[in-house]
């Protein structure tokens, strides 16, 4: 007898029913309850923000101006020049990320899923080694790494390449080494993954054909990697629109991003309210990319059918 038929309908109810319960705990509700504060008024001390409907009077004070106030400044322009520039920054920080993880990890997930089959356990705990430290460790270990009197300025003046110390840390460069390093697992296990299943004898046909090794590669490798391709980018591109912490420990002030900009609503300046339509307005910049492909490749799916 199947497990399928072991099981009641009240047993089959339970165990469908635990992620939806656990998705709807940990992921729905907060985003309910940021929703909730986005649209009320901003408090005190005490009680950061005010209710939504005052039980004495029965008015429902629904505040749109914690919303408006991103997309209009104080004197009245249309834009205020903060937010919006927080939000492109943020932009173009998570697809720099994103890409640069591409480029590194891709070469090394396809050279994992070539390898030998005895040989790709040591090669994935090499990946995975660095989750084993603390996150916060491994940004202030480059903090050591791209001083003026770090490893890599040292190593730069003993070759003399340079006479003096080349300013790294604080830089838009420093930042990008930071979130690529610690974001690059995210990129290597969802390609191997997904190279490991390709067969290459597929490669091997396309040599035979005559293509050259580049044009095989990206003819046939990349096409079959897509996938891993597309998982390994949002694994990457969605945690390093809002990072916080390597931004403020590895950039400088030029790098105000949208992680620092709702820390400093909330916690600074004390406006929950705005910190959590900052929150909702990024939020919103994810989802929709992500509904607008899933819905393209739902749809590219049904017509291969």
């Amino acid at each position: 007898m199947s497990m399928a038929n072991k099981l009641s309908m009240p047993g089959r109810r339970f165990v469908i029913g635990v992620p939806y319960a656990w998705l709807f705990v940990f992921f729905f509700l907060p985003f309910l309850i940021l929703l909730y504060i986005s649209f009320v008024d901003m408090g005190n001390d005490i009680n950061p923000f005010k209710p939504l409907w005052d039980p004495e009077t029965g008015v429902l004070h629904l505040k749109y101006e914690n919303y408006w106030t991103i997309f209009r400044s104080e004197d009245g322009a249309l834009f205020d020049t903060l937010y919006i520039e927080a939000y492109l920054r943020s932009i173009w920080y998570a697809l720099c990320t994103a890409l640069l993880c591409l480029f590194f990890g891709y070469p090394f997930a396809y050279f994992i899923a070539r390898s030998s089959p005895s040989v790709r356990p040591a090669l994935l705990l090499m990946v995975m080694l660095p989750f084993w430290t603390s996150f916060l460790l491994r940004v202030y270990a480059w903090k050591g790494i791209l001083a003026d009197q770090g490893v890599v300025n040292q190593a730069l003046m003993a070759l003399g390449l340079v006479s003096e110390p080349v300013q790294m840390l604080y830089t838009n460069v420093s930042m990008l080494v930071g979130m690529t390093y610690v974001y690059l697992p995210f990129m290597v296990l969802p390609l191997y993954a997904n190279l490991v299943k390709m067969d290459f004898r597929l490669l091997e046909a396309a040599y035979d054909l005559g293509a050259s090794p580049f044009k095989a590669f990206w003819l046939v490798t990349v096409p079959l990697s897509k996938a891993g391709i597309v998982a390994g980018f949002m694994l990457v591109f969605i945690p390093s629109l809002g990072e916080f912490v390597i931004p403020s420990l590895l950039g400088g002030p030029e790098n105000l991003m949208i992680g620092r900009v709702v820390w400093d609503e909330m916690f600074t300046s004390n406006n929950w309210p705005r910190a959590t339509a900052l929150a909702v307005v990024m939020i919103a910049l994810i989802v929709v990319p992500l509904a607008v492909y899933y819905h393209y490749s739902g749809n590219q799916a049904e017509g291969r059918s």
